[in-house]
Parts: C-alpha cells; sequence; structure tokens
C-alpha cells in the first residue's frame, strides 16, 4: 500500500492514537509521585493540572499544523512540510517529559521542587495535543463528508489508549509504576517516529468516493468496537481471576493483533481507490471539458511538500481563529466545554482518591481506571458515529447531542455525591460515556461552524476550557473539600461518603448549566445546521 494512500495514514493515525493513553493512566503512577515527592493531595491535583492544560492547550500545534500544512500553490517542494512535522515536534516532548519524570520518581536527580514538576508533567502531555492535532485534522481532510465518524474513530482509539497500555503495563510492568512512566517516555515516541510519514493530507476524487469511504470506515468502526469488547472482557478477567504471565503475554498478543486488523482493511480500500481511479467505467463527479474540473479529477491532493493540486472542501463559513473567538457560538461552545469537559477531567483525576474513601480496593480502583476507558471509547466513537447517521437520515443538528450527553453527566455526578456501594461502576460509565461524547462533537461541530482550513488551531483553543475547567473544579472545588473534610478526621486520610459529596453536588449543577448553554448554542446554529445538513445529504 503507498506512503500516500488516505488509508495507510487512518491506519497510521490510529496505531499513534492507541499509545497515547498516559494522560487518562494518571492514577496509575500518581500514588508513587506523590510519595516519593512528599506531596499532600492539594498539591498532586495542581500537578494534574498541569497535565491536564498540556493535553488540552493544543493551540501551538494547531498553528503548526497549519503552517506546514496550508496549500503552496507555487515553489519547489519542502522536505519541511506535512504533518510529520507536528509529530516530530510531539516526540521530542513526549520523551523530554516523562524522561525527567522518571529520573525524579527513582532519585536519580533530586527531587525538583514542585514549579519544576509542574512543568516536566506540562511538556509531557503537551505532546498528545501535537499527536491528535496531526491525527484528527488529517483525518478530516482526508474524509470530509464522514467528519463526525472519522473524528469518532480517532478519539476513540484514543479513549481506549489508557486500557491498551494498562495491559502492557500489568503484562511487564505489574507493581512498577516508575517503570510504567519509562515505559511512556520511550514508547509513544519510538512508535511515532516510525510511522508519521505515512500520516498524508489526501483526497481522490471519484464519484462513488462518499459511498465506498463510509463502507470501509464502517468496518474501521465495528473493529474499534471489537477492540473496545476485548478490552472489556481483559479488565473482567483481570480482576476475577490471577492469570499466569504466559497467559497474560497470550492475551495481550491478541490484542495486539486486533488494534493491527485495520492494516487488512486499509488494503482493500487502497486497492478498491486504484480499481476507481483506473477504470474506464467510472464517471468523473464533474466534466471533463471543465478546465479547473480536469485539474481537480486527474489529481491527488497533496499538501506534504508535492506540488500537487490541492481540492478544499468547504462545510462552514472557514474563519481564522480571531474571526472566530468574534463570534458568541465560540463563547458559547467554549463556556459548554468549560463545564462538561471541565467536571468529567475533575472526576477522572480524582478516581482513585474516590475509590479509596468509599472504601473500594486497589485491585477495584485500577479496574475502574481501565473502565473509564472503556466508557469514553464508547462516548468518543459513539458520539461521532451516531451523530453522522441521525445527521444524514433525520437531519438532526449534531450540538443536539452535546446538550443530551451533557444533561446525562449531571445524572452520573449525582450518583457520585450519592455514595452508595457500588455507584462509583454506574456513575463512571455516564460521566466517561458524556465525557467521551464531548471529544467527538467538539471537532466536529467546529469543521462544520467554523471550516475546516484553521480547524486545529480553533478547536485547540476551545480545548483549552478543559484544563481551565478541571483546575476550577479539581483544586478550588474537589480539592479544596477534601482537604478541609480530611483534617476533620483522625486518620491519614478522608473516609466515607461525605468526603466528596458536596463537590459533586456542585459538579453535577455545573454540567446542567453546561446542558443549557449548549442548548442556546444549537438554537442559535439551527439555520446554519440547516444548511450543513442540506449539502451532506447532496453529497
Amino acid at each position: 500500500m503507498a506512503g500516500g494512500s488516505k488509508w495507510a495514514a487512518a491506519v497510521a493515525s490510529i496505531w499513534i492514537q492507541c499509545s497515547l493513553g498516559a494522560t487518562y493512566s494518571f492514577a496509575i503512577y500518581s500514588p508513587i509521585l506523590k510519595s516519593t515527592q512528599s506531596y499532600d493531595q492539594s498539591t498532586l491535583d495542581s500537578i494534574s493540572v498541569f497535565k491536564d492544560i498540556g493535553a488540552n492547550a493544543g493551540v501551538l500545534s494547531g498553528f503548526l499544523y497549519s503552517s506546514v500544512c496550508r496549500r503552496r500553490p507555487q515553489g519547489p517542494p519542502s522536505l519541511l512540510r506535512g504533518p510529520w512535522v507536528v509529530h516530530a515536534a510531539g516526540a521530542i516532548q513526549c520523551f523530554v517529559g516523562y524522561f525527567f519524570m522518571w529520573l525524579a520518581v527513582t532519585g536519580a536527580i533530586a527531587p525538583p521542587n514542585v514549579a519544576v514538576m509542574c512543568v516536566f508533567m506540562f511538556v509531557a502531555s503537551h505532546a498528545q495535543t501535537f499527536f491528535n492535532t496531526a491525527n484528527v485534522v488529517t483525518s478530516v481532510h482526508n474524509f470530509p463528508d464522514y467528519s463526525g465518524t472519522m473524528v469518532g474513530i480517532m478519539k476513540g482509539y484514543l479513549g481506549l489508549s489508557a486500557a491498551i497500555i494498562i495491559q502492557v503495563y500489568q503484562t511487564f510492568f505489574a507493581g512498577k509504576p516508575a517503570t510504567f512512566l519509562l515505559m511512556l517516555a520511550v514508547a509513544p515516541p519510538l512508535l511515532t517516529l516510525v510511522l508519521m510519514f505515512f500520516v498524508r493530507i489526501q483526497h481522490t476524487q471519484t464519484q462513488s468516493s462518499s459511498y465506498h469511504d463510509k463502507k470501509y470506515l464502517n468496518a474501521f468502526s465495528f473493529i474499534s468496537v471489537i477492540v473496545a469488547a476485548y478490552l472489556m472482557f481483559l479488565i473482567f478477567l483481570n480482576n476475577t481471576v490471577v492469570l499466569p504471565h504466559w497467559a497474560r503475554v497470550l492475551t495481550l498478543a491478541l490484542l495486539l493483533l486486533l488494534i493491527a486488523s485495520p492494516l487488512y482493511v486499509a488494503i482493500k480500500a487502497h486497492k478498491h481507490d486504484l480499481q476507481t481511479l483506473h477504470s474506464p467505467l467510472k464517471t468523473p463527479l464533474i466534466k471533463k471539458d471543465d478546465p479547473e474540473s480536469a485539474k481537480l479529477d486527474n489529481s491527488t491532493t497533496d499538501v506534504n511538500g508535492n506540488g500537487v493540486q490541492q481540492h478544499k472542501e468547504m462545510t462552514g463559513e472557514d474563519l481564522n481563529l480571531v474571526q472566530a473567538m468574534r463570534t458568541l457560538n465560540f463563547w458559547l461552545l467554549f463556556v459548554a466545554m468549560l463545564c462538561g469537559l471541565g467536571s468529567g477531567l475533575a472526576t477522572i483525576n480524582n478516581i482513585s482518591q474516590i475509590g479509596e474513601s468509599l472504601g473500594y480496593t486497589a485491585r477495584e480502583r485500577s479496574t475502574m481506571v481501565s473502565l473509564w476507558s472503556i466508557w469514553n471509547f464508547l462516548g468518543r466513537f459513539g458520539a461521532g458515529f451516531v451523530s453522522d447517521i441521525f445527521m444524514h437520515r433525520k437531519g438532526w443538528p449534531r450540538p443536539l447531542f452535546m446538550v443530551i450527553t451533557l444533561a446525562t453527566m449531571a445524572a452520573g455526578h449525582v450518583m457520585i455525591a450519592l455514595g452508595f456501594r457500588g455507584n462509583l461502576y454506574l456513575a463512571l460509565l455516564l460521566v466517561g460515556v458524556c465525557f467521551g461524547s464531548q471529544w467527538s462533537l467538539m471537532p466536529t461541530i467546529t469543521s462544520e461552524i467554523f471550516g475546516v482550513q484553521n480547524m486545529g488551531t480553533i478547536y485547540n483553543t476551545i480545548a483549552v476550557a478543559n484544563p481551565l475547567g478541571s483546575y476550577i473544579l479539581s483544586v478550588r472545588v474537589i480539592g479544596y473539600i477534601y482537604d478541609r473534610e480530611e483534617r476533620m478526621e483522625v486518620g491519614s486520610s478522608c473516609s466515607g461518603a461525605h468526603c466528596f459529596r458536596l463537590s459533586f453536588f456542585i459538579l453535577a449543577a455545573v454540567s446542567f448549566v453546561g446542558a443549557l448553554v449548549a442548548l442556546v448554542f444549537m438554537i442559535k446554529t439551527r439555520m446554519q445546521y440547516a444548511g450543513i445538513i442540506r449539502r451532506k445529504v447532496l453529497a
């Protein structure tokens, strides 16, 4: 399969996404970080906020992507262009950040002060925005008619990535969280450096490409659901029985085989592309006697510095960041994400402490972290896939799903606040699915409302709402209230439902406000979405 195929780009992007679970596996290495550096809970929450800021403040990655992937109608090809530049920048940051954290935890360097550790955490997690921007925006360019499905697949595998790397951790490094940090420093950058040149922006112009793309994207979607189901099976299996090492290796090998299987689909899709391109029976989308049309019909889009004609898919107003920030739509979307993403991230950052206060065992808490990854995947993948179906078949605007999921998230927060036995399993299902949904809906809505040209910069700017909301809710609400409750008890930690009750009632109220803001956004954009839906149906 040629390196320039959009299907090769999709598979390479999926594999890179599978390695990016460090942000969502913070609960695995946070205890050793807390103990070796003598942090209290508020300090640990502050460091986790810098993790969230780094993982979501992707404005630089958006600007870099726009710069190195922008169309150049004239001039010689340049090797310093294309999404690979963004991937390389992310690989460097990932290695540097986690490697120095590993040095600090193992005692190879003197314990840094809190500010320096925050910098290490920021740099390590900031790499994710570069990987994610390169993969997601390239996918939207390559599959414009089904951007929701493709964003859902990419974000879905990112949601699964924590469960995937935890399986690797439990197979080879169980009980060694410091080694896990070293793995995070080495494995994702190495995999990215191997695959990054396959991630390229290309469009093939044929009349049947939309149906053809949907057929094989459905196969990608089916595989992702199988991977998620298998991971859930492994999680419950590990929580039920103690597997011997050879069994863990075998189950991990099968998992990796499933992750590799999209390559088979991509090869079939690429062969179909070649047959369509060379078949004399295929009618071009536009007339051959049109000079401008002939340029599109006879070429493949490539903005990787190869001097090939680029096809521009217009899906929205195509605003730049400054123009977008001058609109009310931008700020409505930002506030909705501030409430939804902020409260969801505050929840995952405190799962370990919440479980401990409610009497869950260490194995149960580890299971919850893995299950969160599954629920996160279902939200990310499901929101993109389902919203595409309802847009094409029923004409439902995509923001409607944002309203529904934010309201449901509020119910999940209430369940955590109530603190009944077993509450976390059901509550984290609701919060995890709804949190993941925002990560699929928000980038797709951004491309539809503001256009795909500067999508990476705009959606990464809106994503700043995630760490901002997490800081307010995790440090100023959850951390503050927990430390207050802890000081009132005799032991070294707070125990009981009261430790987090008030905090999560507040989070529930915040999520509900986000749902109301999303409702206003949906009403305000209803006419714009009527045009968007009409264009997608006619595509």
